[in-house]
């Protein structure tokens, strides 16, 4: 059984850092891509970004570049998101999820796993 839990979320001020952590287990490494995700509430949940170890490939929103970055522990089974220069249009439930295809975008119909999400708010 595929199982993926998030962890890492909180309370942060505007221009704060988290990271977020997604354990896996069920799979091995190079079976699917991961991919982060959020929703806010009363929005659609959007793709922020995904990594296939297998294919070198890494993806990111254009609302996200430059201030997220995915990677991931291979001895941990373990991939994180770092969120910095945090805003309040950041705060949602972040959750990660697991494609077993590896396409590896960012449509959320693409996955096969989800996680429980973890909530991040910013806010002053």
């Amino acid at each position: 059984e595929v199982q993926l839990v998030e962890s890492g979320g909180g309370l942060v001020q505007p221009g704060g850092s988290l990271r977020l952590s997604c354990a896996a287990s069920g799979v091995t490494f190079d079976d699917y891509a991961i991919g982060w995700f959020r929703q806010a509430p009363g929005k659609e949940r959007e793709g922020v970004s995904c990594i296939s170890e297998r294919h070198g490939k890494i993806l990111y929103a254009d609302s996200v570049k430059g201030r997220f970055t995915i990677s991931s522990d291979t001895a941990k089974n373990t991939f994180y998101l770092q969120i910095n220069s945090l805003k309040p249009g950041d705060t949602a439930v972040y959750y990660c999820a697991a494609d077993l295809t590896h396409v590896a975008g960012l449509d959320p119909a693409l996955y096969d796993y989800w996680g429980q999400g973890t909530q991040v708010t910013v806010s002053s």
